[in-house]
């Protein structure tokens, strides 16, 4: 009996300490939050949580399953914009695509000639805004540049340099160009082209990515040293996602192109 009292006079004391400890796992209420000071600040627990929780992932061993990083871009819209960056990098991955589209194809159309661009005293313009352009047959195009006669010598340059292995012949405002006949060479050209323009794409994600990273250690002095690992391993992670994207566009290209 006598022990069972003594047990019994700690009984406050651990509850005590039990609540004091549930207290302090919730954040502290800003200034001016009218949030009561048991129940911490309400609208501040469900991020203080997401970080916890995803932080815990750092200390995951290499080679091991890292699990996605995904913020609510409401959260930290006063830190930078996730939504307005995710659609800066998907920029650049359609940009690759129209890419592949208009100038790595074995097919010919007028349209390949079409967005080459041609730069002149005047500024620079698309060839289809300078001549008409026509299939004579499927080995022939012809550039019709009689409504802008001046700029015929440009805009033969600007084929002759747009990386599609061509060598237009000039008639007076007539440029002509032959079209190279599909061969196993002019395939393993255009997979190489495919392959740099990759390359290129990747280069300009990486710009995006870094600008997004800047961005947000501006804030490293405001906001917890958490908070900023989270968003940096968020925008890689987009990054790696875009990256992935162009490589399966490269393999798919690749594999049209050599067959």
């Amino acid at each position: 009996m006598a022990m069972a009292i003594r047990r019994f006079r700690h009984l406050p004391s651990l509850l005590y300490r039990s609540s004091f400890a549930m207290i302090r796992g919730l954040p502290q209420a800003p200034a001016g939050c009218p949030a009561l000071p048991l129940d911490g600040c309400r609208q501040c627990v469900p991020q203080m949580l997401l970080t916890r929780q995803l932080a815990t992932k750092k200390a995951k061993g290499k080679g091991q399953t890292q699990a996605r990083v995904n913020i609510s871009a409401a959260l930290v819209e006063d830190i930078i914009n996730l939504e307005e960056t995710s659609e800066d990098m998907q920029a650049v991955v359609e940009a690759l695509k129209e890419d592949f589209s208009r100038n790595l194809s074995v097919r010919t159309s007028p349209g390949v000639l079409d967005h080459i661009i041609v730069v002149t005293k005047d500024g620079k313009f698309p060839l289809n805004q300078l001549g008409q352009i026509s299939q004579k047959s499927p080995q022939l195009l012809i550039v019709n540049m009689t409504n802008f006669p001046e700029s015929t010598a440009a805009a033969t340059k600007a084929i002759r340099e747009s990386g599609m292995n061509l060598n237009p012949e000039v008639d007076g405002t007539i440029i002509r160009v032959p079209i190279p006949k599909v061969t196993r060479e002019h395939r393993e050209s255009l997979a190489k082209l495919a392959k740099q323009s990759t390359n290129k794409s990747k280069e300009a994600l990486r710009k995006v990515r870094s600008k997004s990273v800047n961005q947000v250690k501006k804030f490293k002095n405001k906001v917890s040293e958490d908070t900023i690992w989270l968003l940096e391993k968020q925008i890689q992670q987009m990054a790696d996602s875009a990256a992935a994207e162009m490589d399966k566009l490269l393999a798919a290209k690749t594999k049209e192109l050599l067959g």
